[in-house]
Protein backbone atom coordinates (compact mmCIF):
# COMPACT_ATOMS: atom_id res chain seq x y z
CA UNK A 1 0.00 0.00 0.00
CA UNK A 2 1.40 3.60 -0.93
CA UNK A 3 2.60 5.41 1.98
CA UNK A 4 0.24 7.91 3.39
CA UNK A 5 1.70 11.57 2.14
CA UNK A 6 2.70 13.85 5.46
CA UNK A 7 -0.48 16.16 6.46
CA UNK A 8 1.30 19.89 5.83
CA UNK A 9 -2.44 21.56 7.43
CA UNK A 10 -6.01 20.89 8.16
CA UNK A 11 -7.98 20.01 5.39
CA UNK A 12 -11.22 20.96 5.26
CA UNK A 13 -14.09 18.45 4.74
CA UNK A 14 -15.97 18.73 1.69
CA UNK A 15 -19.71 19.26 2.07
CA UNK A 16 -21.12 15.45 2.28
CA UNK A 17 -23.87 16.45 -0.22
CA UNK A 18 -26.62 14.14 -1.37
CA UNK A 19 -24.45 11.97 -4.02
CA UNK A 20 -22.49 10.23 -1.39
CA UNK A 21 -24.94 8.72 0.52
CA UNK A 22 -25.14 5.50 -1.94
CA UNK A 23 -21.09 6.03 -3.04
CA UNK A 24 -18.91 4.30 -0.43
CA UNK A 25 -16.16 5.42 -2.30
CA UNK A 26 -17.46 9.18 -2.02
CA UNK A 27 -17.94 8.58 1.50
CA UNK A 28 -14.67 8.02 2.08
CA UNK A 29 -13.33 11.17 -0.13
CA UNK A 30 -15.21 13.05 2.23
CA UNK A 31 -13.33 11.62 5.06
CA UNK A 32 -10.37 11.82 4.05
CA UNK A 33 -10.60 16.02 3.26
CA UNK A 34 -11.11 15.91 7.04
CA UNK A 35 -7.72 14.04 7.19
CA UNK A 36 -8.99 10.99 8.52
CA UNK A 37 -6.16 8.43 7.31
CA UNK A 38 -7.91 5.38 8.34
CA UNK A 39 -10.43 6.43 6.13
CA UNK A 40 -7.59 6.88 3.07
CA UNK A 41 -6.48 3.09 3.98
CA UNK A 42 -10.26 1.99 3.47
CA UNK A 43 -10.09 3.92 0.15
CA UNK A 44 -7.25 2.38 -0.96
CA UNK A 45 -8.23 -1.42 -0.25
CA UNK A 46 -11.46 -0.41 -2.37
CA UNK A 47 -10.10 1.24 -5.24
CA UNK A 48 -6.68 0.25 -5.48
CA UNK A 49 -7.25 -2.94 -7.66
CA UNK A 50 -9.85 -0.94 -9.72
CA UNK A 51 -7.44 1.81 -10.40
CA UNK A 52 -4.06 -0.41 -10.97
CA UNK A 53 -6.22 -2.32 -13.85
CA UNK A 54 -7.07 1.05 -15.38
CA UNK A 55 -3.42 1.89 -15.00
CA UNK A 56 -1.69 -1.38 -16.39
CA UNK A 57 -4.07 -1.55 -19.70
CA UNK A 58 -2.85 2.21 -20.76
CA UNK A 59 0.82 1.70 -19.87
CA UNK A 60 1.59 -2.32 -20.60
CA UNK A 61 4.43 -2.32 -17.56
CA UNK A 62 3.79 -3.09 -14.00
CA UNK A 63 6.40 -0.93 -12.47
CA UNK A 64 4.58 1.93 -14.42
CA UNK A 65 1.30 1.10 -13.18
CA UNK A 66 2.95 0.89 -9.75
CA UNK A 67 4.23 4.01 -9.86
CA UNK A 68 0.84 5.96 -11.30
CA UNK A 69 -1.08 4.05 -8.33
CA UNK A 70 0.84 5.84 -6.01
CA UNK A 71 0.80 9.23 -7.09
CA UNK A 72 -2.95 8.81 -7.71
CA UNK A 73 -3.47 8.23 -4.38
CA UNK A 74 -0.85 10.81 -3.02
CA UNK A 75 -3.05 13.51 -5.11
CA UNK A 76 -6.20 12.10 -3.74
CA UNK A 77 -4.95 12.66 -0.51
CA UNK A 78 -3.76 16.48 -1.13
CA UNK A 79 -6.65 16.96 -2.98
CA UNK A 80 -9.41 15.47 -1.73
CA UNK A 81 -11.39 18.52 -0.51
CA UNK A 82 -11.58 19.33 -3.99
CA UNK A 83 -14.17 16.03 -5.04
CA UNK A 84 -17.76 16.87 -4.47
CA UNK A 85 -20.00 13.94 -4.37
CA UNK A 86 -23.02 16.18 -5.97
CA UNK A 87 -21.10 17.08 -9.07
CA UNK A 88 -20.01 12.66 -9.88
CA UNK A 89 -19.12 9.49 -8.16
CA UNK A 90 -15.87 9.01 -5.94
CA UNK A 91 -14.52 6.17 -8.60
CA UNK A 92 -15.31 8.24 -11.24
CA UNK A 93 -12.81 11.00 -9.71
CA UNK A 94 -10.34 8.57 -9.21
CA UNK A 95 -10.17 6.73 -12.69
CA UNK A 96 -9.64 10.10 -14.19
CA UNK A 97 -7.05 11.36 -12.14
CA UNK A 98 -5.06 7.82 -12.42
CA UNK A 99 -5.68 7.91 -16.31
CA UNK A 100 -4.21 12.03 -16.63
CA UNK A 101 -1.14 10.04 -15.10
CA UNK A 102 -0.57 7.50 -17.14
CA UNK A 103 -1.14 9.85 -20.30
CA UNK A 104 1.57 12.01 -18.92
CA UNK A 105 3.48 9.39 -18.54
CA UNK A 106 3.00 7.75 -22.19
CA UNK A 107 3.46 11.63 -23.32
CA UNK A 108 7.48 10.84 -22.13
CA UNK A 109 7.68 7.59 -24.01
CA UNK A 110 10.42 8.35 -26.92
CA UNK A 111 8.89 4.97 -29.19
CA UNK A 112 4.85 5.48 -28.88
CA UNK A 113 3.86 7.98 -31.67
CA UNK A 114 2.05 11.35 -30.85
CA UNK A 115 -1.14 10.08 -32.96
CA UNK A 116 -1.41 6.78 -30.74
CA UNK A 117 -1.39 8.79 -27.16
CA UNK A 118 -3.87 11.67 -28.93
CA UNK A 119 -6.18 8.49 -29.44
CA UNK A 120 -5.57 7.18 -25.99
CA UNK A 121 -6.70 10.20 -24.96
CA UNK A 122 -9.65 10.82 -26.95
CA UNK A 123 -11.14 7.62 -25.49
CA UNK A 124 -9.36 6.65 -22.61
CA UNK A 125 -9.14 9.80 -20.97
CA UNK A 126 -12.13 11.39 -19.52
CA UNK A 127 -10.79 15.15 -18.84
CA UNK A 128 -10.10 16.41 -21.96
CA UNK A 129 -13.35 15.63 -23.00
CA UNK A 130 -16.45 17.43 -23.30
CA UNK A 131 -18.48 14.70 -21.45
CA UNK A 132 -15.77 15.13 -18.39
CA UNK A 133 -16.29 18.47 -18.45
CA UNK A 134 -20.19 17.95 -17.79
CA UNK A 135 -19.60 15.99 -15.00
CA UNK A 136 -16.99 18.05 -13.57
CA UNK A 137 -19.02 21.18 -14.00
CA UNK A 138 -21.96 19.05 -11.94
CA UNK A 139 -24.13 18.96 -15.65
CA UNK A 140 -25.06 15.27 -15.08
CA UNK A 141 -28.59 15.70 -16.19
CA UNK A 142 -27.64 17.57 -19.60
CA UNK A 143 -24.54 14.74 -20.07
CA UNK A 144 -27.51 12.11 -19.73
CA UNK A 145 -30.11 13.67 -22.42
CA UNK A 146 -26.88 13.52 -24.88
CA UNK A 147 -26.31 10.05 -24.10
CA UNK A 148 -29.77 9.13 -24.77
CA UNK A 149 -29.45 10.15 -28.28
CA UNK A 150 -26.84 7.34 -28.77
CA UNK A 151 -27.63 4.44 -29.95
CA UNK A 152 -27.57 1.99 -26.61
CA UNK A 153 -25.20 -0.18 -27.86
CA UNK A 154 -22.49 2.61 -28.23
CA UNK A 155 -23.93 4.36 -25.53
CA UNK A 156 -22.78 1.14 -23.40
CA UNK A 157 -19.51 1.33 -25.08
CA UNK A 158 -18.89 5.16 -23.92
CA UNK A 159 -20.30 4.72 -20.43
CA UNK A 160 -17.27 1.08 -20.27
CA UNK A 161 -14.57 2.93 -21.61
CA UNK A 162 -14.75 6.18 -19.30
CA UNK A 163 -16.24 4.82 -16.24
CA UNK A 164 -14.98 0.84 -16.26
CA UNK A 165 -11.68 1.48 -17.83
CA UNK A 166 -12.03 -1.14 -20.09
CA UNK A 167 -9.97 -1.41 -23.15
CA UNK A 168 -10.92 -1.58 -26.80
CA UNK A 169 -10.49 -5.41 -27.12
CA UNK A 170 -12.48 -5.75 -23.91
CA UNK A 171 -15.47 -3.61 -25.14
CA UNK A 172 -15.15 -5.37 -28.42
CA UNK A 173 -15.85 -8.71 -26.74
CA UNK A 174 -18.03 -7.69 -24.37
CA UNK A 175 -20.92 -6.31 -27.88
CA UNK A 176 -19.95 -9.08 -30.07
CA UNK A 177 -18.13 -6.66 -32.63
CA UNK A 178 -14.96 -6.65 -34.33
CA UNK A 179 -12.18 -4.27 -32.71
CA UNK A 180 -12.14 -1.65 -35.66
CA UNK A 181 -15.96 -1.50 -35.74
CA UNK A 182 -15.76 -0.59 -31.55
CA UNK A 183 -13.12 2.23 -32.88
CA UNK A 184 -15.32 3.53 -34.89
CA UNK A 185 -17.99 3.26 -32.69
CA UNK A 186 -16.34 5.29 -29.33
CA UNK A 187 -14.87 7.83 -32.05
CA UNK A 188 -18.03 8.73 -33.69
CA UNK A 189 -19.99 8.75 -30.09
CA UNK A 190 -17.80 10.94 -28.89
CA UNK A 191 -17.77 13.54 -31.89
CA UNK A 192 -21.85 13.35 -31.06
CA UNK A 193 -21.56 14.05 -27.55
CA UNK A 194 -18.78 16.73 -28.36
CA UNK A 195 -21.39 18.49 -30.59
CA UNK A 196 -24.26 17.78 -28.14
CA UNK A 197 -22.61 19.26 -24.77
CA UNK A 198 -20.80 22.22 -26.77
CA UNK A 199 -22.20 25.71 -25.86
Amino acid sequence: MTELPATTGAARPAPPGAGAADDPVAQLLVRVAAGDRAAFRALYAAAAPKLFGVALRMLGDRGEAEDVLQDTFTRAWTNAARFDPAKGRGMTWLIAIARNRAIDRLRTRPDRPAAAVEELEAVADPAPGAEAAAVVKGDLARLEDCMKTLDPARAAAVRGAYLLGLSYQELADRHRVPLNTMRTWLRRSLIALRGCLSP
